[in-house]
């Protein structure tokens, strides 16, 4: 039981700390939906996930094998230049990380070339969008940031004899995850409205979660190119790279303000 106990405390502190970047996706998303409905989409967004997860989680306990196992014919390459053997598990990674890329640039591109900073990055005309659209991309990213933590889990709990006590165990995990998260996107997107520098911070760290997902992706589906196997971003260098971005970001906000307070005197 105390063993359990431990499993359960080990996976919410596990998806509690792999769930950052989707949370950071929810805030950053939510915006794009009309502005009475932003706390509302970003509620049912994530309580529709905290639902699919659990459904996403016996999918994989179920046939985790065919999302392991490569596919015959996605399998090959050319002599000396390019090798791979994609999976499942591997394509949905990827093209989650093109995606959030795709998105990351977009936004960047938008905020340089929007003259009036006044409507945000995310709330000028031509980025308007329904409130069901904004719910559907954030559960279908969720679920792609969900897919490592879920294996991760399966992997923790491999030493549970009881199949059912793991799966609970899991689900309970999931879901405790979920209700923090519901907790914390309201607080990040109060932040990132009352803070509008750091959104641009925000976006280049999406950037680097794309990225991260791409180098993943890439490693799972056996990239291998011109006899280079493509490596993994570690988490513990991702956290470094985000640690760095902050404290510089904090800095130059700092330092900003006293040149602001300096030319004001003169």
């Amino acid at each position: 039981m105390v063993g359990v106990i431990f499993t359960l405390l080990m996976l919410i502190l596990l998806q509690a700390v792999l769930g950052f970047d989707n949370l950071l996706y929810i805030s950053l998303e939510s915006k794009k939906a009309p502005e009475a409905d932003q706390k509302k989409v970003r509620k049912t967004g994530i309580l529709i996930a905290i639902v699919l997860r659990i459904v996403l989680l016996f999918v994989l306990v179920s046939i985790i094998d065919f999302f392991q196992d490569p596919f015959s014919f996605l399998t090959g390459g050319i002599t000396d230049v390019v090798h791979f053997a994609f999976n499942g598990h591997s394509i949905i990674v990827l093209l989650g990380g093109g995606f959030i890329i795709y998105t990351a640039i977009r936004e960047i591109w938008h905020m340089i070339g929007d003259p009036d900073l006044s409507t945000g990055i995310a709330n000028n005309g031509k980025k308007i969008k329904s409130s069901n659209a904004v719910i559907t991309s954030i559960v279908l990213m969720n679920l792609v940031f969900s897919f490592d933590s879920i294996l991760a889990a399966i992997g923790l709990t491999s030493e549970i004899e009881n199949a059912t006590t793991a799966f609970i165990v899991m689900a309970i995990a999931i879901v405790i995850s979920g209700l923090l998260m519901l907790v914390l996107a309201d607080r990040i997107s109060t932040f990132l409205a009352k803070n509008r520098m750091y959104e641009v911070l925000g976006l280049f760290i999406l950037f680097i979660v794309g990225i991260m997902l791409v180098t993943e992706g890439g490693h799972l589906a056996h990239i291998n190119l011109f006899g280079n196997e493509i490596v993994p971003m570690s988490k513990t260098t991702f956290y470094f790279v985000l640690g760095i971005l902050v404290i510089v970001d904090v800095v130059q906000g700092k330092y900003k303000k006293k040149l602001i307070a300096e030319q004001r005197k003169h």
